[in-house]
């Protein structure tokens, strides 16, 4: 009896190989297909480029501890697991709410040393029951967001060291990238950690036009929600105007950036001059609140670098608190979160976190 041929079946084997490996890399270009609206032109680096498509969807761009404290952080090593690239992220319920939240004294100062029972959490005025609790320094998915409009020509300099500083001040692992906006906005480099791209990024400086300011947030919460794996996410944002471009408009933009697993916005207005500097005042001071982040006002130019070492160190001095809703998420809409601390040894205490999230897949709707 004649023997098998290998040789034609190893070549068989070859060639279906081959073929996988064609898919599997067609696949992986399809994943990275992001960014732009139909109505906006979309510019992305070299480096973007080959993994990125014009034609995305719409609007992406200490003491000892106890016997009882050691079972807390036992179990709190057992919420979290490694990702594909050796980053711890938290292991959560399907159904379970993630809240990042700030705690301040009377005097503003950050209160860093509450453990799970000084924490109540409310949803549509219902107390709910905490089912994760951590205090560490855990990385975060940050877009970087910077006006390039015309006006912004003599700033960019040191607006891109503060946010060099930013970086510089962070986690190692966090993933972070660069959008530049003024009429449109450009992802000049997606999420990576190395200074020197991000730092090339930041320096394709091309001031002119207006300013897109909520097609810019909006697009990269957007980016943020679809492209990374870490439940911390935040949008560091400078601008020195007030919105003049954009195709959302302010109501429209909160709504986005409050979808469930949206970002905290940490946003610098270097208004000046600006021709309405109340509206704009506004309308950051309304994207911060209710997204749980802060918003600045620097007197002068050189204030910038020392509020992004502030923005670090809030983020990096966060509680992360878990619940399941007793009101099925399933179920969508609008609902409304508010955090309290109290605690002995401390007197009024402020938690500021988002103010509420969209539930579910109705993402936008009305309250």
């Amino acid at each position: 009896m004649p023997g098998r041929d290998t040789t034609r079946l190893r070549n068989s084997v070859a060639r279906v190989l081959f073929l996988l490996l064609g898919l599997i890399g067609l696949g992986t270009i399809g994943a990275g297909l992001i960014w732009g609206v139909p109505h906006v032109s979309v510019r992305v680096s070299a480096q973007a480029s080959s993994n990125q498509s014009q034609n995305p969807p719409k609007n992406p761009p200490q003491e000892k501890p106890s016997q009882g404290q050691d079972q807390d952080k036992a179990k709190d090593q057992s919420d979290k697991d490694l990702n594909d690239q050796g980053i711890f992220v938290f292991k959560k319920d399907v159904d379970e709410v993630l809240l990042h939240a700030t705690v301040q004294d009377d005097k503003n100062h950050l209160v860093t040393n509450l453990d799970r029972t000084a924490f109540s959490v409310f949803e549509d005025g219902k107390q709910q029951n905490i089912i994760s609790f951590h205090h560490e320094d855990i990385p975060v998915a940050m877009g970087i967001v910077i006006d390039n409009s015309g006006s912004m020509r003599e700033k960019r300099n040191k607006v891109n060291i503060a946010a060099l500083n930013l970086v510089r001040s962070s986690n190692p692992k966090d993933e972070v990238f660069v959008v530049n906006f003024n009429d449109e906005y450009y992802l000049d480099q997606d999420f990576t950690n190395d200074l020197l791209k991000l730092k090339e990024a930041l320096e394709k400086i091309d001031p002119r036009g207006g300013t897109a300011l909520y097609d810019a947030v909006v697009a990269s919460g957007e980016h943020l929600k679809r492209y990374s794996r870490l439940d911390k996410k935040v949008l560091f944002v400078v601008t020195d105007g007030e919105d003049n471009a954009s195709n959302e408009n302010l109501e429209e933009a909160v709504k986005h950036l409050q979808e469930e697993n949206g970002p905290s916005v940490y946003a610098i207005g270097i208004l000046g001059d600006e021709e309405h500097p109340k509206r704009a005042r506004r309308a950051l001071e309304v994207i911060a609140q209710k997204t749980g982040g802060m918003a600045f006002f620097p007197k002068t130019l050189d204030d910038v670098d020392e509020i992004s070492r502030t923005v670090a160190h809030d983020i990096r001095n966060q509680y992360t608190i878990g619940y399941k809703p007793t009101h099925p998420r399933g179920e969508g809409g609008f609902r409304a979160v508010k955090v309290e601390a109290k605690a002995k040894g401390h007197g009024k205490m402020t938690v500021r976190t988002k103010s509420g999230y969209y539930a579910g897949t109705q993402a936008v709707g009305s309250k």
